[in-house]
């Protein structure tokens, strides 16, 4: 699956308060390694998971071995979307 980083940004900045710590949580994994996932650079805490980033316009393309965390993003603001 491949996206802009852009939209990718936009799946992050959307997610409730908690939503990273939530997803790290379910996966057993770092929150720092979720937040290297959506464009963070603390790769001192956290790994490199399955992105690949290509510079270009929209802020370039996001390439994603796994879309794992990526979907649980997109559920969880679809069910918050929901409550409103």
């Amino acid at each position: 699956m491949t996206i802009t980083f852009n939209e990718l940004r936009k799946i992050k900045d959307n997610l409730p308060h908690g939503a990273i710590k939530t997803i790290a949580q379910k996966l057993n994994m770092n929150e720092e390694t979720v937040r290297n996932y959506f464009g963070g650079a603390n790769y001192r805490d956290g790994q490199s998971i399955g992105i690949h980033f290509t510079q270009g316009p929209d802020g370039g393309l996001v390439t994603f071995d796994d879309t794992t965390i990526l979907d649980m993003a997109i559920e969880i603001t679809e069910v918050e979307k929901s409550r409103v």
